[in-house]
């Protein structure tokens, strides 16, 4: 069956809209035809006039708007300030709405525009300039308004088009639509399901979570599934509030100097971090990594990811059954047998870890001879040709 049959029309351009002018014979009314009367619901301007000229043209296009720069709009901070609370004043004076995600990577951009190292520190007194974050707002409500209005434009022709529908298309595009997309990185969902289950992520704040996740993984080059599997071991699976009272947080930043706490930041009060969410918080695991110079090693396995949460300098010993250099009082489930007075290997890690996410998931752990091919990342690019920087302790 062609496209004619299908339309009950002519294919031919010419005969959608009129016969030819080079081609002998009466010339045909546009709207004569099922397809014609459609077609000038939706674009009426072309079916009276098919040589469109000029004028008939700039009836089809939007003008061109002239583009004004916005003002440089500086804020004073007044005693009692904070950076998002001055986000959020903002969106709220030019009729936008935030969702938490977006108050927190707003209020970063503002930190970088004024270049703050920390957002929490700002003083009375301080001049901020927000015409970076003016525009963004300024653009994203644009946004919101340009995108209900390419529906209005858009509706007449969809339904102009709706009778020409057969049922074998209906039911191939329902097949498509009602068949559930695949789910790459099944740990990873089910950590974060059972994470909003458990109250340790906001329903609406899931999927920001995922996809902070997957550009973490990204950019330090592990697994995503890998990274759920080593927080199911850390925090019990994302809670920002798990604390032993001295590492705290969904990695558990720990106290000291030059610890995990002090790369993020939070040197002076690490509990501080237990206020903050889980998407607060991998903004602070990402500055912990680069710290920890994860990338630098190439493509991660959930080995290295996880002794790089626990002691960076572990990582030197690459043979899976050496013992490691770690402390004691660390999971029962990562030493050899399970056994607290054995040592620690890269291969009891590893099993430590996918049976500790596999029971927690209601899932089976992998067997041992599955181990080696799990230890390789999901993204395999070449390591960069640069030398790794001095790692610090968590």
């Amino acid at each position: 069956m062609g496209l004619e049959d299908t339309l009950g029309v002519s294919a031919r351009p010419s005969a959608w809209l009129n016969d030819s002018p080079n081609t002998p014979g009466p010339q045909t009314n546009p709207t004569s035809t099922p397809f014609g009367q459609a077609f000038s619901q939706a674009w009426p301007v072309a079916v009276i006039s098919p040589q469109l000229g000029t004028r008939e043209l700039s009836a089809l296009t939007e003008p061109a708007q002239a583009y004004v720069p916005l003002p440089v709009v500086i804020r004073t901070v007044a005693s009692g300030d904070t950076l998002s609370g001055l986000v959020k004043a903002q969106a709220q004076a030019q009729g936008v709405q935030l969702s938490g995600p977006q108050v927190m990577r707003m209020t970063q951009r503002v930190a970088n525009d004024n270049k703050i190292t920390n957002v929490n520190r700002i003083f009375p007194g301080q001049q901020l300039n927000m015409t970076g974050l003016v525009a963004e707002l300024d653009a994203h409500l644009k946004g919101q308004a340009s995108g209900t209005a390419v529906l209005a434009k858009t509706a007449p022709a969809a339904t102009a088009l709706q009778a020409f529908r057969t049922p074998a298309v209906d039911r191939v595009a329902a097949a498509v639509v009602s068949k559930p997309a695949p789910s790459r990185h099944d740990v990873l969902d089910k950590t974060l399901n059972r994470a909003v289950a458990k109250g340790f992520i906001p329903a609406n704040e899931k999927n920001d979570v995922r996809d902070k996740i997957l550009e973490l993984a990204s950019t330090h080059r592990f697994n995503p599934d890998d990274f759920a599997r080593m927080t199911l071991m850390e925090s019990d699976g994302m809670n920002p509030r798990a604390s032993n009272q001295r590492c705290h947080g969904i990695i558990q930043f720990c106290d000291g100097s030059d610890r995990g706490a002090a790369s993020a930041g939070y040197a002076a009060n690490p509990k501080a971090i237990l206020g903050l969410s889980v998407y607060q918080q991998l903004h602070l695991v990402d500055k912990y990594f680069g710290d920890v110079g994860l990338k630098n090693k190439g493509s991660t396995g959930l080995d290295d990811l996880y002794l790089s949460v626990l002691m960076p300098s572990a990582r030197s010993e690459v043979r899976t059954d050496a013992p490691l250099s770690i402390g004691t009082n660390q999971a029962k489930a990562l030493y050899e047998g399970r056994d607290t007075s054995a040592p620690m290997t890269r291969q009891s890690i590893l099993q430590g870890l996918l049976k500790n996410a596999a029971d927690r998931l209601g899932q089976t752990a992998p067997i041992s001879g599955r181990l080696q091919a799990i230890r390789t990342a999901a993204y395999e690019e070449n390591t960069p040709d640069i030398q790794p920087i001095s790692t610090r302790l968590r």
